[in-house]
């Protein structure tokens, strides 16, 4: 029974140490990738077989120029400035190339592709962007930056980057204006016999979906080429440029809408009382005082430039109207001083109308109708002793011509009161309705009642009409 015990039991040992083996056989045989990853990266980075100094070869390892395809993700523009006429972008840049000397075993797709953080290990592009002013790269928490290594060769370079570009602006439509803001990339060394810049085919430029701009809308890009010749020889370039449109309903709030106002305003001191001066200068000083301010405001946040903008022809012309306004008073109450002063020949002659006040704007004009009255009566005598000498040199008796005098006379009489009053009704209809107003100073601010609203008016159609339309040809 022992015997049966202890061969069971040596049989047991033998089967649990079998196991074991066969474990630790299967566990060394299992392959190590990140080993073999560490392994390809020493054969094909050795300083025995890699040099980063030099470039790759041209397509299908020809001996022309190496292929460069580039693509960039814009994440965000933070600022637009119109004053230094520069912008500031973040995006991701993208290289791809191929280099024959890194390919590699794949295991049978087990290494997809290598990875890389150090730059300096391969070969790169002497890429730079020409119109540049400020740049960086982000480093929280860790540099932004990889390469990957398939394993045909190709190499794909990807960084971070944010910079302050360069972008110089037409300003003569604005605020109703479009801006291009570029970005350029070109080679710094490498002439186009042997480093040639492309655009990748599918979505070289590609814009995150939530992009928010404060006063700007990104309508469209384009992706150009812009290859440079220079005395060193002809270098590759690339460059992409951003449509901004302005907008609009900024500058119709802050600006449009309270100069109008201002002007309207301004428009209140021609229903005041002449004889209110402090009320009509102070408003009118108040609002070309504000009008200069906004003026001054604008043009704060502009660039100098040697051209007219549009903004600059609304501001100067609504400054215009305001002083108008003020000028208006000026003339109205000089007008009001002049009629007080005394007319004593004409109101010597006038001196029996004692039923009411007679001013100087109505006597003048009954001295002229009494004028006219008069040189119409001996216009008529005239005429009538002309007609009565050329019947007495036909012989004709005067007792038969006073007759036919009288009765010409009569006719021309009759033919006057029917034609000439009518035709002066036509022709003076303004200046029956102006007389309606007793005194000049009143007339003046009738007529700038009507004027000035009409010009601005007409000022408004001119203006919209013309920079809207300048403005579609510019998108066209």
């Amino acid at each position: 029974m022992s015997l049966y015990k202890s061969i069971f039991i040596m049989l047991t040992m033998c089967l649990i140490n079998s196991g074991c083996f066969y474990y630790r056989g299967a566990q060394q045989h299992k392959t190590n990738y990140r080993e073999k990853e560490k392994e390809v990266l020493d054969q094909i980075l050795g300083p025995g077989s890699y040099d980063a100094r030099i470039r790759p070869s041209g397509i299908n390892g020809t001996d022309g120029p190496a292929v460069v395809r580039i693509n960039i993700f814009i994440r965000s523009i933070a600022t637009i400035s119109d004053v230094k006429m520069e912008y500031s972008v973040q995006f991701t840049f993208r290289e791809q190339w191929t280099d024959e000397r890194l390919k590699f075993n794949d295991y049978g797709g087990r290494l997809k592709y290598l990875t890389l953080t150090e730059a300096n290990r391969v070969w790169m592009p002497d890429l730079f962007f020409s119109n540049e002013k400020e740049g960086h790269f982000h480093n929280i928490i860790m540099p932004n930056v990889y390469i990957r290594i398939f394993p045909t060769g190709s190499v794909l370079y990807s960084i971070r980057i944010s910079l302050t570009l360069a972008c110089p602006m037409n300003l003569k439509l604005y605020p109703l204006d479009r801006q291009v803001c570029s970005l350029r990339m070109a080679s710094y060394g490498w002439t186009t016999d042997d480093l040639v810049f492309y655009w990748k085919e599918d979505d070289p430029v590609q814009v995150v979906r939530n992009l928010h701009l404060p006063r700007f809308t990104l309508e469209k890009f384009n992706t150009d080429y812009c290859n440079s010749k220079t005395n060193t020889g002809e270098y590759s370039c690339l460059k992409v440029d951003l449509i901004f449109k302005r907008e609009f309903s900024y500058y119709l709030i802050q600006i449009y809408i309270p100069c109008c106002m201002l002007v309207i305003v301004s428009w209140v001191s021609f229903w005041l009382d002449q004889a209110a001066v402090p009320a009509r200068v102070s408003l009118g000083v108040t609002t070309l005082l504000t009008m200069a301010t906004q003026t001054s405001g604008i043009n704060a946040s502009l660039p100098p430039v040697s051209y007219t903008k549009a903004i600059d022809v609304w501001t100067g012309v609504c400054l215009t109207f305001v002083f108008g306004a003020l000028l208006e008073f000026a003339l109205v109450n000089y007008a009001s001083r002049r009629q007080k002063r005394p007319t004593a020949p004409l109101n010597e002659e006038l001196s029996s109308v004692n039923s009411f006040e007679m001013t100087s704007i109505e006597i003048s004009d009954m001295y002229r109708d009494n004028m006219q009255k008069k040189r119409r009566e001996s216009e008529l005598e005239h005429a009538a002793a002309l007609e009565a000498a050329d019947q007495l040199e036909d012989g004709t008796t005067f007792p038969m011509v006073k007759p036919l005098v009288r009765d010409g006379l009569s006719k021309d009489k009759r033919r006057c009161e029917v034609h000439m009053p009518h035709q002066e009704r036509r022709s003076n209809c303004c200046r029956s309705w102006l007389s309606k107003f007793p005194t000049r100073s009143k007339r003046i601010d009738v007529i700038s009642r009507i004027t000035f609203p009409l010009v601005f008016a007409l000022f408004n159609v001119t203006y919209w009409s013309t920079y809207l339309f300048r403005q579609d040809q510019d998108n066209e």
